[in-house]
């Protein structure tokens, strides 16, 4: 349904090419880019700022960057996509692809069930606060190539039975995320002391963020003092207690302004505000823009208006 003359944000649903029936696929940037030439997306569905439109995939999506840099926006931040960084897009974020011409590259799509058990725990691979750039080390960095590298090569090979194709591919997949969760450490990473009572803070957040936005409450719930919370989430987030749940709290408006319908107060109320002129203030304070004019940012005026 589309209103206001703007459509929605597309939810984009996993669907292999003829090669790639088995959960996952890799290809380059350059074919990704002549794929979306052949679906009219490369040209016609491109924004003002000559930047692909936003979509939410039900699957997940590696990136890494050979030559050049590829900027790749998700969830509302823009990031630099280059020879030392790798970016993970997870299902439900919206992302939006930059110039694809300006770099090459490969990516890794897969759907979210296709990892064994335990190593989708290991990687974390349905935590909602995953990390999404990883930087790489040039010790690291070899390593993650030759992965990456064999499973592009085995996803070519077609001339095995398809039951034994995806066994392989899923353990490759499976090296390459340990490898890459496991050897690209977020720089600065936080104190013991902070990391359980960041985890606990956090996991208090996303379960009660839509009405509870007062650091006090979840100092009483969890048992800590405001001041140890903020701490925590300094060390962890860079950021207070405070901004990290009002961060949490534009997200979250910010998905629901791009990818619905729902009218501006309907998702205030939604997000624990009693009247609609509080939301706007709220939103406005934190992104430097009314909701009804970052809805506009992200959904393209439906043709013919």
């Amino acid at each position: 349904m589309v209103k206001n003359g703007h459509e929605a944000i597309p939810e984009i649903r996993y669907v292999p090419s003829e090669a790639g029936t088995v959960g996952v696929e890799v290809m380059t940037i350059a074919e990704l880019r002549r794929r979306m030439h052949r679906h009219g997306e490369a040209e016609g569905a491109r924004d003002a700022e000559g930047a692909g439109r936003a979509q939410r995939p039900d699957f997940h999506l590696l990136l890494t960057v050979e030559q050049g840099l590829l900027w790749h926006m998700v969830d509302f931040a823009d990031h630099a996509v280059t020879d030392s960084t790798w970016l993970w897009v997870r299902p439900a974020q919206v992302q939006r692809f930059g110039d694809l011409s300006a770099a090459t590259g490969t990516l890794v799509l897969f759907q979210p069930d296709f990892l064994d058990p335990a190593t989708a725990g290991d990687v974390r691979l349905d935590d909602p606060f995953g990390r999404t750039l990883w930087q790489i080390t040039a010790e690291d960095a070899p390593a993650l190539r030759q992965a990456l590298d064999h499973l592009a090569h085995e996803y070519g090979t077609t001339r095995v039975p398809a039951p034994t194709r995806s066994a392989i591919l899923q353990r490759l997949l499976a090296v390459l995320l340990l490898r890459l969760t496991h050897s690209a450490a977020p720089a600065g990473t936080p104190p013991a002391e902070h990391t359980e009572t960041f985890q606990r803070f956090r996991a208090a957040v996303e379960t009660n963020f839509t009405w509870a936005r007062d650091v006090g409450h979840y100092a009483r719930v969890l048992g800590y003092s405001p001041r140890t919370l903020t701490r925590a989430a300094l060390a962890a987030a860079g950021v207070g207690a405070k901004e990290f749940i009002d961060r949490r709290v534009v997200l979250e408006a910010k998905r629901l302004l791009a990818h619905g319908d729902e009218p501006v107060g309907s998702i205030g109320a939604r997000l624990g505000f009693l009247d609609t002129s509080n939301f706007v203030k709220y939103f406005d304070q934190r992104t430097g823009t009314t909701p009804a004019a970052f809805r506009s940012r992200y959904r393209p005026a439906r043709a013919g208006r």
